[in-house]
């Protein structure tokens, strides 16, 4: 071989990396706290993507979660981040925090259901919403979505407990003594959540439902809001069917995201049957595209579109973005 071969062939072999280099899209995805089991699924979807999406590698930054996604996301800082749906309906049209101040960033896919459940001692005699005008009544923590979502549910629905603020661990006492009717509390996925399950083993609970007219109150006065049936002791042993008001999780990406990596992205993630949901237990037995059609309050990325399309599942008219 000549040495004019050779000095090809080292030129050559000093740039592949150089160009290998240049070939893979680097995207920062933002989570959460990293204690939270939200940090812990976008790990696992990091993992997914970098597994099975050639040319694309991506890195998980502990955030304090939606909000500052959203800020992060506005400036550049990460690609795809976790935002909940009832906050991206209010980003995404300009309303509420947002008022005047839109944003268009677009969703992937929804991951987790945070239904809201309205949890009273059996022995109160409250057997439907309207029964707790005026009662010891408490509306989620104290600064909480939940909190501040319950207000608004029951302002809608012209129903005024007796609010009273504190933490879950007073309030779960205050319940147990009898010194509180009830609260609102996130569902572990399709679940009670572990407080709900603790009054429950002394204290004999009831979950109280939405008439079909209060859900179309919510519907129409809340529309950064999903309501969600939840059948016969699904939410845990003995509880009857019952509908309810819920908001979810989702990965939203900046508008400019390119089509085809949000496609690839998407597919990869919807097609993983293990890795999901053994970092996120409310994932197991879940459908992703179904829960993105159901529970996605702000349109979906086109590259999102297209992987939804392709395997048959029909996008409503509200989940596209504006052309």
């Amino acid at each position: 071989m000549n040495n004019l071969i050779k000095a090809g062939l080292l030129v050559a072999a000093s740039l592949s990396p150089a160009l290998s280099h240049a070939q893979t899209e680097r995207l920062a995805i933002g989570s959460t706290a990293s204690s939270s089991s939200h940090y812990g699924y976008f790990v696992a979807v990091s993992q997914v993507i970098n597994n099975q999406v050639d040319g694309v590698e991506t890195n998980v930054v502990e955030t304090g979660a939606t909000l500052d996604n959203l800020r992060r996301l506005q400036r550049n800082q990460v690609d795809m981040g976790l935002v909940t749906t009832n906050v991206a309906y209010d980003v995404y049209n300009g309303e509420g925090d947002f008022e005047g101040a839109p944003y268009e960033g677009l969703v992937l896919w929804v991951y987790g259901v945070s239904l809201q459940n309205v949890v009273v001692r059996e022995d109160s005699g409250i057997t439907e919403l309207s029964g707790l005008e005026g009662a010891r009544f408490n509306p989620g923590i104290v600064g909480s979505g939940t909190e501040a979502t319950a207000e608004a549910v029951f302002s809608a629905l012209e129903i005024a407990p007796d609010f009273v603020r504190g933490s879950t661990g007073d309030i779960v006492d205050q319940i147990k003594d009898n010194r509180v009717t009830g609260y609102v509390k996130s569902s572990a996925g399709q679940n009670l959540d572990a407080s709900s399950i603790d009054i429950s083993t002394l204290t004999p609970i009831r979950v109280l439902g939405l008439t079909d007219e209060q859900a179309a109150t919510i519907e129409a006065e809340l529309p950064s809001l999903s309501i969600v049936d939840v059948a016969d002791g699904e939410a845990a042993s003995g509880i009857p069917a019952y509908s309810t008001w819920a908001y979810a999780t989702t990965t939203m990406a900046r508008p400019d995201l390119d089509e085809e990596t949000a496609y690839r992205i998407t597919k990869a993630i919807c097609e993983d049957e293990t890795v999901q949901a053994a970092a996120f237990a409310g994932l197991k037995g879940s459908d992703i595209p179904q829960m993105t059609m159901e529970l996605s309050t702000s349109p979906l990325h086109p590259g999102a579109i297209r992987y939804y399309e392709e395997i048959g599942v029909e996008v409503p008219d509200r989940l596209r973005p504006a052309e």
